[in-house]
């Protein structure tokens, strides 16, 4: 799965809007669409944030980590 595949699974997986999440996350509703639109990379602080969510809601936070790790945006 790509990156914004596996966002988008997490959002899914906890029944939240992009809006909701976002707010979860601490960054902006259209961060979460360009991540899971393919336009954008989360960079460190943001990637702090999702494992956090993840560790805090049993989530498996390495395919995530991997998915990002080998991720280029489509714009790149």
């Amino acid at each position: 799965m790509n990156f914004p595949e596996e966002i988008k699974n997490i959002r899914q997986r906890s029944f939240l809007s992009q809006n909701e999440f976002a707010k979860k996350l601490g960054v902006s509703f259209s961060t979460i669409n360009r991540w899971e639109g393919a336009k954008a990379k989360p960079n460190l602080a943001a990637m702090k944030s999702i494992k956090n969510y993840c560790l805090s809601h049993d989530i498996d936070f390495s395919s995530v980590e991997e998915a990002w790790l080998n991720y280029k945006t489509e714009d790149k």
